[in-house]
């Protein structure tokens, strides 16, 4: 499967050029499954090629990543709260958390959506839950198109380094996107345990406690 997509996208890039790096950046960004490393390390060996120009290339990908994020930052803005209201409970969610989220997105979400930016796998789905939270939306651009910046710009690099040896940078770099994966999906488990648990908890009835002495003697 990923090597078919992997194929599909260096074709669309070879044909399309800086259209495609905009679809396919659009896209990623948008929490669609098309790999950025893909479209960026190979629109570098377009630009080792002299199909493309570098700093073109770098730049249509961060302005689509950054158009890719308003749609999932509005989906998670419209949708994820009343959806959250309504169905939050089966899934450990309640409105007061919503609303700490919602707090910390506006101290702190600068440096969620800017880091996590500049991380694989995690920088596709940062703009659904600052959407959720609410954060302010010029904050999350300013911080989303910081982030993306670095990325686009050194896997283009990469891309063009490399030339046609392209895919030795995805040998190295796939184990550490599924790495990252693999660490996100067990901190999910972890905290759905841990909420699972202290619900369970919380509706366990208390024994109730005798005081000591207030027995009734029969005698």
């Amino acid at each position: 499967m990923l090597e078919w997509l992997e194929h599909v996208i260096t074709d669309y890039l070879g044909a399309y050029g800086y259209p495609a790096v905009f679809v396919l950046m659009v896209l990623e960004s948008a929490c669609i499954p098309i790999p950025s490393e893909v479209t960026m390390v190979f629109g570098g060996f377009l630009v080792s090629r002299g199909d493309l120009d570098f700093v073109w290339v770098a730049l249509v990908g961060t302005i689509a990543n950054v158009i890719g994020s308003w749609l999932a930052y509005w989906v998670g803005y419209v949708g994820g709260r009343p959806l959250i209201n309504r169905w939050g409970r089966y899934v450990l969610l309640r409105e007061h958390e919503l609303d700490r989220a919602h707090d910390w997105f506006e101290r702190r979400g600068e440096l969620a959506v800017f880091v996590s930016r500049l991380l694989p796998v995690i920088r596709t789905f940062i703009s659904l839950p600052a959407g959720v939270a609410r954060m302010n939306f010029w904050k999350f651009t300013l911080y989303t198109f910081l982030g993306c910046l670095p990325w686009t710009f050194a896997l283009t690099w990469a891309g063009m380094l490399l030339g046609a040896n392209w895919e030795s940078f995805l040998r190295y770099g796939n184990p550490i996107s599924w790495a990252i994966a693999a660490i996100t999906v067990a901190v999910v488990a972890w905290w759905l345990i841990r909420r699972i648990r202290a619900r369970r908890a919380g509706r366990e009835p208390s024994e109730p406690v005798s005081p000591a002495g207030t027995g009734r003697s029969t005698g």
